[in-house]
C-alpha cells in the first residue's frame, strides 16, 4: 500500500517550488508514524526484488498448469470408466451370441483391445513429483537469497547495507508453497489410488474376459463333439464317395510286433473296375507292410511285407459284406472268410516274418511312402465300418459271431470306436448300427 507523506522541499538550482515524494511502506506500518525518506533517498527496485515478483508469477503459472494437468488426469480417468464399461457390457452379450466365427474369435482374442487407451497416468504422477521437488529447490534459493538481498537503503557514505528479506514475506512464500505442496501431494495421492483402482478393475476385466472366452469354446467344442457323438463308441462309418488321393481315414493307435493278426471289418462298395483299398499298414522301409487291394481288373489281394496272395472275395455288389482276413508267420499261412464262411486259404505269404512295429493304419489309401503318397486309383470308394485286429488267429467259430452280429468281441490291438478314428479330405464319419442296416440289404 502506498501512501503519500508531505516530503521535505527538494529545490533545484532551476526551481523555486515543492514536491511531494511517495515512500513505500512496510507492510504492518502505520502512514503516521513519521516514516519519511532519509536524506535524498529515492524509491526504487532492485534486481533481487524482480527475481523474487517473477518468480512468484511462475510459481502461480506453475499452479494453474497443474490444476490443468490433475483437470485433464481426471478427465482420461473418466474416459477409461467409460471403456471399461462398454467392454464388460460387451462381454456380457457375447456368451450369448452364435459359435460362429470360431477361428476369428481365437484370433481377436490374442490382440491388445486396450491399445487405444490414453496413455498411463503414472507419467502425470512422476511429472507432478518433479514439479514439486523443483519448487522445494526453488523455495530453498528464495529464502537464501533473502538472507542476501540488498536494502535499498543508502547510508549517508553512499554504501550500501545489507537487510534480510521482511520476515513477513518469507513467511507468505513459505505458506504459500507449503499450500501448494500439501495440494499436490494431495492430488498425487488421489491420482495413485484412481490409477491402482484402475488397474485393478482392468486385471478383474480381463480375467472375466478370458472366463467368459473359455466358456465359449468349452461350449463351442461340446457342441462339435456332440454332433459326433453316437449311440455306442462303436456304432459309426466312414464314408469315402470319391476315387481321390485326398479322402482318407487314419487308425491313431500302431501296431506292436506281431507274428500274427486277423484283420475284419464291414466293408460296402460298388466301385468299378476294383473296390480299390479298404485299408494298408505301412512301417519305415516297408509301405507294404500289411495291403488289402482290388485294383482294376485284379481280385482282391493281401499283401505282407509286400508279397501277394490273391483272395477269392467278391464284395463290390454295392452290399454290406463281413470279412476276415487270418495271417500268421508260421509257414506264411493265411485265411479269407466272407460273411462269416471261409472261401479260401494258403501259405508262404512272407513264412517267417514278423509285423514291424510303429508304423501307420490308413483307410481307404494304398501308402507309397509312410503315411501319405496316395494314388487315386488305388484309392477306396465305399463306406467301412467294424475295422478291428487282432494279434492273433480267431477261431472260426469267432468269426462266424462277428459276421451275424451274435457276438461282439472288439480287437484287442486295434478296436473299432470313434475316438480312435480320424478322418481327412472330406471323408466323414456317420451314425450307424451296421447290423440293422446290414437286415435292410438283405
Amino acid at each position: 500500500m502506498l501512501h503519500l507523506v508531505s516530503g521535505h522541499t527538494v529545490r533545484t538550482q532551476d526551481a523555486t517550488g515543492s514536491r511531494f515524494v511517495c515512500n513505500a511502506i512496510p507492510p504492518g506500518a502505520e502512514p503516521g508514524c513519521g516514516y519519511v525518506s532519509t536524506g535524498s533517498r529515492v524509491q526504487s527496485s532492485s534486481p533481487a526484488e524482480d527475481e523474487l515478483r517473477i518468480t512468484i508469477i511462475q510459481l502461480r503459472e506453475t499452479i494453474l498448469q497443474q490444476k490443468e494437468t490433475i483437470v485433464s488426469q481426471q478427465g482420461t480417468i473418466k474416459e477409461l470408466n467409460s471403456k471399461l464399461a462398454r467392454c464388460e457390457a460387451a462381454a456380457e452379450v457375447t456368451p450369448q451370441g452364435k459359435s460362429r466365427g470360431q477361428g476369428s474369435r481365437r484370433k481377436e482374442y490374442g490382440k491388445n483391445t486396450m491399445g487405444d487407451l490414453p496413455r498411463d497416468p503414472g507419467e502425470s504422477i512422476d511429472q507432478l513429483g518433479k514439479t514439486m521437488q523443483s519448487l522445494k529447490g526453488r523455495l530453498e534459493s528464495l529464502e537464501q537469497q533473502g538472507l542476501r538481498l540488498p536494502s535499498t537503503n543508502v547510508s549517508a557514505g553512499g554504501v550500501s547495507a545489507l537487510a534480510p528479506l521482511p520476515p513477513e514475506l518469507r513467511e507468505l512464500l513459505r505458506q504459500r508453497l507449503g499450500a501448494l505442496e500439501t495440494q499436490l501431494l494431495r492430488k498425487v495421492a488421489e491420482l495413485e489410488e484412481e490409477k491402482s483402482q484402475l488397474y485393478n478393475e482392468t486385471a478383474a476385466h480381463r480375467q472375466r474376459t478370458e472366463s467368459a472366452l473359455n466358456s465359449l469354446l468349452e461350449r463351442i467344442t461340446e457342441l462339435e463333439n456332440s454332433n459326433n457323438a453316437f449311440k455306442s463308441p462303436e456304432d459309426f462309418k466312414v464314408s469315402l464317395p470319391l476315387r481321390t488321393n485326398y479322402l482318407y481315414g487314419r487308425i491313431k493307435k500302431s501296431l506292436p510286433e506281431m507274428y500274427a493278426f486277423t484283420v475284419c471289418m464291414w466293408l460296402k462298395s460298388s466301385a468299378s473296375p476294383g473296390i480299390g483299398t479298404p485299408f494298408s499298414y505301412g512301417v519305415p522301409g516297408q509301405a507294404n507292410e500289411i495291403v488289402l487291394i482290388e485294383w482294376g481288373n485284379n481280385p482282391i489281394e493281401l499283401l505282407v511285407n509286400d508279397k501277394v496272395a490273391q483272395l477269392p472275395l467278391s464284395v463290390s455288389d454295392g452290399r454290406w459284406h463281413h470279412i476276415c482276413i487270418t495271417w500268421t508267420t508260421r509257414d506264411g499261412f493265411w485265411e479269407a472268410y466272407q460273411d462269416g464262411e471261409r472261401l479260401g486259404t494258403g501259405d508262404n505269404l512272407a513264412p517267417w516274418h514278423p509285423i514291424k512295429p510303429g508304423g501307420v493304419i490308413i483307410l481307404g489309401q494304398e501308402q507309397d511312402v509312410v503315411g501319405g503318397r496316395f494314388d487315386a486309383t488305388q484309392a477306396f470308394v465305399g463306406e467301412l465300418s467294424q475295422f478291428n485286429m487282432w494279434d492273433r488267429v480267431l477261431r472260426p467259430v469267432d468269426i462266424v459271431g462277428l459276421a451275424n452280429c451274435s457276438a461282439y468281441m472288439p480287437g484287442n490291438v486295434v478296436p473299432w470306436i470313434d475316438a480312435n478314428v480320424e478322418v481327412f479330405g472330406g471323408a466323414s464319419k456317420t451314425a450307424l448300427e451296421i447290423c440293422e442296416d446290414r437286415a435292410f440289404d438283405s
